[in-house]
């Protein structure tokens, strides 16, 4: 669980998967600029209608292999009924506080899956927790930088992001990583052209066509960014 240093960022999803469908993209690239990135599933993602257990275990180790994520755990809440309460709260902060992440992402707070707009609520309030003292929660009090929140949301909305990362040069690795949830994504969908992994490649390169990229990832922020330099404006 310890890590020997603090991670640069820390994505929390819902389901194994939905890190992978955000910003899979974004996480390859950071880490291939030497991040050390990792990943906490809420809940193990199941029941689904073509998945198990064990099954969604071994799609989650692969989209984990493909990524290359520094650290990657499950906090072993309940898919389907996640919910925000202090227990589930001091979970997330004792991960937060041992993982020590400079950032975290977190999902969109509009969503129509329950489990999303739950993980956004708990994500922020473990993220207040997770600098207290005097307390029973593992590890030293800590306080992220900030959050971001990543789309990978249930509601058709026109959104209006805060900024978009260029991922062109990432999107097969990110393809990759979404196509290991075969279980997802593949088994018993609907074969005919638009497929939904090829609806994925059109959202992504919807993104990107509006920063005059190829593919991109859209992000939001509650809170003001910095920039110590204009150089990195694209």
């Amino acid at each position: 669980m310890l890590l020997d240093s603090p991670l640069d960022f820390l994505v929390i999803a819902p389901h194994p998967d939905d890190a992978e469908l955000g910003m899979g993209g974004t996480i390859a690239r950071m880490l291939q600029r030497g991040m050390r990135v990792g990943i906490l599933d809420l809940t193990s993602g199941e029941p689904t209608p073509h998945g198990s257990e064990a099954l969604r275990k071994r799609e989650t180790a692969a989209a984990t292999e493909i990524l290359g994520v520094t650290w990657r755990g499950n906090a072993g809440l309940t898919n389907r009924r996640l919910r925000p309460t202090l227990r589930a709260r001091g979970v997330v902060a004792g991960f937060i506080r041992q993982l020590r992440p400079r950032w975290l992402f977190a999902p969109y707070w509009q969503d129509a899956h329950p489990d999303h707009t739950a993980a956004t609520e708990l994500i922020e309030a473990a993220r207040f927790w997770a600098k207290l003292s005097k307390t029973d929660l593992p590890g030293e009090p800590f306080h992220p930088e900030r959050i971001y929140y990543y789309y990978c949301i249930h509601l058709r909305l026109a959104v209006n992001p805060s900024f978009i990362v260029d991922i062109s040069e990432q999107w097969e690795q990110k393809l990759a990583s979404i196509k290991a949830y075969e279980s997802q994504f593949i088994t018993g969908r609907d074969p005919n052209p638009p497929t939904l992994v090829e609806r994925f490649r059109d959202d992504a390169a919807y993104w990107g066509r509006l920063i005059n990229r190829r593919y991109g990832e859209p992000f939001a922020t509650k809170e003001p960014l910095a920039l110590d330099s204009l150089n990195d404006l694209i």
